[in-house]
């Protein structure tokens, strides 16, 4: 394992590398019509973990960066924010503070959020089309894992479970896990997954960081179900209690708060596992997952 400043470091200078790319790689904010491109920037400079794009490029980097894995990396955070920004609305959870600071809705306008989703959405393919042109095989696999990982049966799959369970007093653990597992853990599975692609990682690899991701992912959204159950709205940058005000599905509200602990740990430990099996120097990314159980110490 990397000692702790190291792993800093190393934590620092790839989310420094994202923070670039996501100026270069959006649409200027003068660009007609203003106001969507400014809604999409705000949206997307609002800071945050930046935990995908660091994932992808941490994979990558297992391989020597075969390809540029700075594009699919902002990708892969246009997607994440799209995502936020259309969970915010008023429609789905009615939000008003992301990261700190207003939603794009509320610093917009509702209209406007919505449309800025759209565009961070379709503004990652089109990221991807123009950064791989050069090599078709690698630009129509991460096209593909993209739009599976983003599609009806994961990511919004997730999202549309999520809200169709929020007010009932019972959901059955396999639900849950059905919606954790798409919702979140999905989008996890593609960041080390477009990583590893821009490596050229081999099948038997790419399906370790596959499983990889499913466990972190999983541990993430567990991890987020104990933060907002401990928490305060200072301490997480958004509206801390709104999962339990609100009915929503959570681990603590379904197996409790110890139960929950360690669940987050056993998808930690399988993780761990899969990372271990990976080829080159996997010692950040094994830091980086024990680091994401450790946000709920």
């Amino acid at each position: 394992m990397p000692t702790l400043l190291h792993f800093k470091e190393k934590l620092a200078s790839l989310r420094d590398q994202v923070e670039s790319a996501l100026g270069a790689m959006l649409p200027a904010p003068e660009l007609a019509p203003a106001r969507i491109h400014q809604a999409m920037r705000y949206s997307m400079e609002a800071g945050g973990k930046r935990l995908r794009p660091v994932l992808a490029l941490a994979a990558a980097d297992l391989f020597g960066r075969a390809a540029d894995a700075l594009p699919a990396a902002v990708a892969i955070e246009c997607v994440h924010t799209y995502s936020l920004v259309h969970d915010d609305l008023p429609a789905m959870d009615d939000d008003d503070l992301r990261r700190g600071r207003p939603t794009c809705h509320r610093q917009f306008d509702e209209a406007t959020a919505i449309l800025a989703g759209d565009a961070l959405l379709t503004h990652a393919f089109a990221l991807i089309a123009s950064a791989y042109a050069g090599r078709p095989p690698l630009a129509l696999a991460l096209v593909r894992e993209f739009a599976h990982a983003a599609g009806s049966t994961r990511l919004i799959g997730g999202q549309m479970a999520d809200m169709s369970a929020e007010g009932h007093e019972r959901i059955a653990p396999e639900e849950l896990e059905f919606i954790h597992r798409n919702k979140t853990a999905a989008m996890v599975e593609l960041s080390l997954v477009a990583g590893g692609l821009c490596g050229d990682a081999e099948t038997e690899t790419l399906e370790a960081l596959r499983r990889a991701g499913a466990g972190l992912g999983m541990a993430f959204q567990i991890v987020d179900d104990i933060l907002d159950a401990t928490r305060t709205s200072e301490q997480l940058g958004k509206t801390a209690g709104k999962d339990a005000a609100y009915g929503k599905a959570t681990f603590v509200s379904v197996h409790g708060l110890d139960a929950s602990r360690a669940a987050a740990k056993r998808c930690t430990d399988d993780a761990l596992s899969a990372l271990r099996s990976l080829p080159g120097d996997n010692s950040f990314l094994l830091g980086l997952a024990s680091a994401m159980l450790e946000r709920d110490a």
